[in-house]
């Protein structure tokens, strides 16, 4: 593969470093940002063809950021990487332009297919294969309360109303990690 400009956008310094040695060694040439405002510079400096956004940037949301660096380089692809994985939130990035999404941890296998794929299958795109199972409760209720909170821009307050529950209560749900679907053990 040649060289390709990559740009990564995380506040985790850590989780950034090892990513960018990751895919240096997969063939692409990576720059790092760790707040929008360097996004953006970097990106209008560097007109990347790839970019991996984290979600969370700190006190900034990086869906909003999305729209932004396509403004900058109409053809750069965009995967949003998160800790905290909904549907609703997935549907949204799309929705902003991103080319894919995926759950924290995640290794540079995953990132390289996700960049990459996509650019020969977009006519599969639209179809969505229907679960085999119904979600958990309790994981239905993990995507309702993230599609609101998307809704509001992350006003806790907000969403907290809305969803008429108490904010201390809401804080509390959204401390904890997402519901993981588990397989129905059989005996």
């Amino acid at each position: 593969m040649s060289e390709q400009q990559l740009l990564i956008i995380d506040d985790d310094a850590t989780f950034a470093r090892v990513l960018a040695r990751a895919l240096s060694s997969r063939g692409f040439e990576v720059i790092t940002a760790s707040n929008a405002d360097e996004a953006r510079a970097l990106t209008r400096r560097h007109q990347p063809r790839y970019c991996v956004l984290d979600l969370k940037l700190g006190e900034e949301n990086g869906l909003r950021l999305i729209p932004e660096l396509q403004a900058l380089v109409p053809e750069i692809r965009v995967l949003l990487l998160t800790g905290y994985a909904s549907i609703a939130t997935a549907v949204e990035a799309i929705k902003r332009g991103a080319h894919d999404y995926l759950a924290k941890p995640v290794d540079a296998d995953a990132v390289v297919r996700a960049l990459l794929d996509g650019d020969t299958s977009a006519g599969d795109e639209d179809l969505v294969d229907a679960p085999e199972a119904p979600l958990a409760l309790r994981r239905l209720e993990w995507e309702h309360i993230q599609r609101v909170l998307t809704e509001c821009d992350g006003n806790i307050s907000e969403t907290a109303r809305r969803l008429g529950m108490h904010r201390r209560t809401l804080q509390r749900k959204l401390s904890k990690h997402p519901v993981r679907e588990r397989p129905e053990q059989e005996d």
